[in-house]
C-alpha cells in the first residue's frame, strides 16, 4: 500500500512521522482527535494538511486494526 500521506525524513521534524508535504506531525491529529476535536477543527489549525491527508491516515489505521484483530 502506497503511503503518500505520510512523510518520515530525518530532516524533518527529527524523522517524526508528519503529513507528506508539511511539517505537522501524525500525532498531532491523533492528540487531537483524543481530546474531542473534529477533523475540521484539526484541519482549520493546520491548513497545510489535505482532509484527503487525514482520510487516508484514518483509512490505513483502520486497515491495521482490523489485519492486527485477524
Amino acid at each position: 500500500m502506497e503511503q503518500t500521506f505520510l512523510s518520515i525524513d530525518p530532516e524533518v521534524m527529527g524523522g517524526a512521522p508528519v503529513f507528506a508535504g508539511t511539517r505537522v506531525p501524525i500525532k498531532t491529529l491523533v492528540e487531537h482527535l483524543e481530546a474531542g476535536d473534529t477533523i475540521d477543527d484539526f484541519l482549520e489549525g493546520f491548513p497545510s494538511v489535505a482532509r484527503a491527508q487525514v482520510i487516508a491516515f484514518l483509512d490505513a489505521a483502520a486497515v491495521r486494526v482490523k489485519e492486527l484483530a485477524a
